[in-house]
């Protein structure tokens, strides 16, 4: 049975900064593509929720977060069952100190 994929208002957001970031600093059309991959990689979550890693930094909270990559971007996201559906919780930049990513949401 495939999930649905779900985006927290925090991801929606940093996928906005994102956006506007590469909106500002390179082009409208690079900062679409940007958008437009993170989003195609965390759809094929659906199919295959697992896939990820586990996301080693985040290990002490309740949910049992993952990530997968896209580009420079970590989407981080947990399975929630009773819902049937993969939340996805954050998109984080890889190029920023991995300490940043326990940062509260």
């Amino acid at each position: 049975m495939e999930l649905k994929v779900f985006w927290t208002d925090f991801a929606k957001s940093e996928l906005k900064n994102i956006f506007d970031y590469h909106k500002e600093k390179v082009s409208v059309k690079i900062a679409q593509q940007i958008v437009e991959q993170i989003v195609l990689t965390a759809n094929e979550l659906k199919s295959f929720p697992e896939i990820g890693a586990v996301e080693e930094l985040l290990k002490n909270r309740p949910e049992s977060f993952r990530y997968i990559i896209s580009t420079n971007y970590k989407v981080i996201y947990w399975i929630n069952r009773d819902k049937e559906r993969i939340e996805i919780v954050d998109v984080f930049d890889t190029r920023q100190s991995p300490i940043k990513i326990t940062r509260k949401k």
